[in-house]
C-alpha cells in the first residue's frame, strides 16, 4: 500500500466537470460561434492561465480572456447551485485516514476556489495539502503539479496513488511516476490512457482494490 494519495478535484472528488463541459460548449452562443464539443475535452484537467490560448486554437477571431472568463463564471452558478461528491469519496477518504495514508488535492483550479468548495462539502479536513493550478508553472499534462503536491506531503511520487478522471491528468499523473488511477467521469479512456493507469467505475472499486493488494 502506498503511503500517499493526490486527488483531482472537479470530476474526481466533486461532480462538477459536467458544468465545465456545458460551459465551454455552451458560451459559444454568446459570440455567435458554432458549438464545438471538443473544446471541452482539450481544456479538461488544464489550468486558468493555459485555457486562452487553447480556445484560439478553435476560435482564434473571439477574445479569449472573455470566453475563459464568462465558462467560469457559467460554473460558478451551476457550482452554487448543486455541489455534490462523486460516488464512494467520503468512504474512500476515511479509508486513507484509517491506513494513516497522507492526501492532497492537486487541481488545476485556483487554490482558493479548490479550498472553498472542499469546504462547502465538509471534505477539507481529510487533506494533508491542497495545491491549486495557479501554483505551478505548468499545468496539466505536465507533472508539476503532482510533483509540488508528494512534495508537499515529503513523499516520493512512486510513493502516491493519483487519482484522475481526464487525459491531461492521467498522463501528468504517470509522468510523475505515481500509480496513477482512473475514474472516468465524462470522459472514457482511449486505448493509449488504458496504457498508462488503472481504471475503476468508481471509488468503491478503486478503494477495494487498494484494501485487496490489487494496486
Amino acid at each position: 500500500m502506498k503511503h500517499g494519495a493526490i486527488f483531482d478535484m472537479d470530476g474526481t472528488l466533486l461532480d462538477t466537470e459536467k458544468f465545465y463541459t456545458r460551459g465551454w460548449i455552451e458560451v459559444a452562443d454568446k459570440f455567435n460561434l458554432e458549438r464545438k464539443p471538443e473544446i471541452a475535452n482539450a481544456m479538461r484537467g488544464t489550468g486558468l492561465k493555459f485555457m486562452p490560448d487553447i480556445l484560439k486554437k478553435f476560435y482564434p477571431n473571439v477574445d479569449p480572456q472573455k470566453y475563459v472568463s464568462l465558462v467560469l463564471e457559467f460554473c460558478k452558478e451551476e457550482t452554487e447551485k448543486n455541489l455534490q461528491l462523486m460516488d464512494g469519496v467520503k468512504e474512500i477518504l476515511e479509508f486513507m485516514k484509517s491506513q494513516n495514508i497522507l492526501i492532497a488535492v492537486a487541481s488545476s483550479s485556483i487554490k482558493k476556489s479548490v479550498e472553498e468548495n472542499l469546504r462547502r462539502t465538509d471534505i477539507k479536513k481529510y487533506f494533508n495539502a491542497i495545491i491549486g493550478g495557479d501554483e505551478v508553472a505548468k499545468g496539466k499534462p505536465e507533472p508539476d503539479i503532482f510533483l509540488k503536491a508528494a512534495e508537499e506531503l515529503k513523499i516520493s511520487p512512486n510513493d502516491c496513488y493519483v487519482f484522475e478522471d481526464s487525459f491531461n491528468g492521467i498522463i501528468a499523473g504517470h509522468s510523475a511516476g505515481a500509480l496513477t488511477i482512473m475514474i472516468p467521469d465524462q470522459v472514457q479512456p482511449n486505448e493509449e490512457i488504458k496504457k498508462i493507469c488503472h481504471i475503476y467505475k468508481n471509488m468503491f472499486e478503486a478503494m477495494k482494490a487498494i484494501q485487496c493488494g490489487e494496486i
